[in-house]
C-alpha cells in the first residue's frame, strides 16, 4: 500500500514537471517580432525573464488567464488578448484594435 502510494505520488510529480516544461506561450513568445507586412518596422523583443524591448523602450510582460498578456512600461500599462502561432502573433486590445506581428528571422 505504501509503495503504491509513493509510486502514485512520484508519477503525479513527474507529470506536473512535464506539463510545466511545455511552456505554452511563455516560451513561444520569446524572440524578436516586427509588425506584419513591414520587416523594417520597430522590433519588439521578448526575453525569457519577462523583459520586453520595444525599439528603445524597456518594459516587462506577464501572462494572465484566458490568453491575456500585460505589458508594462514607464509610460503605460496595457492588457491584450494574445493569439500566438509559430511565426505570427496578434495582440488585441479591449477596444478591438489589433497589433499583428511576424517573427523576425
Amino acid at each position: 500500500m505504501v509503495k503504491a502510494s509513493l509510486a502514485f505520488l512520484l508519477l503525479v510529480a513527474l507529470w506536473l514537471f512535464a506539463m510545466a516544461g511545455c511552456g505554452g506561450p511563455h516560451d513561444a513568445i520569446v524572440g524578436k517580432w516586427h509588425m506584419a507586412g513591414d520587416s523594417s518596422a520597430m522590433v519588439w523583443e521578448f526575453s525569457r525573464n519577462g523583459a520586453v524591448l520595444m525599439g528603445d523602450i524597456r518594459g516587462r510582460y506577464s501572462f494572465g488567464d484566458r490568453d491575456r498578456i500585460k505589458i508594462e512600461t514607464r509610460f503605460a500599462t496595457a492588457v491584450y488578448q494574445l493569439a500566438l502561432s509559430e511565426d505570427r502573433m496578434t495582440l488585441k486590445d479591449p477596444n478591438g484594435s489589433k497589433l499583428e506581428f511576424a517573427r523576425s528571422k
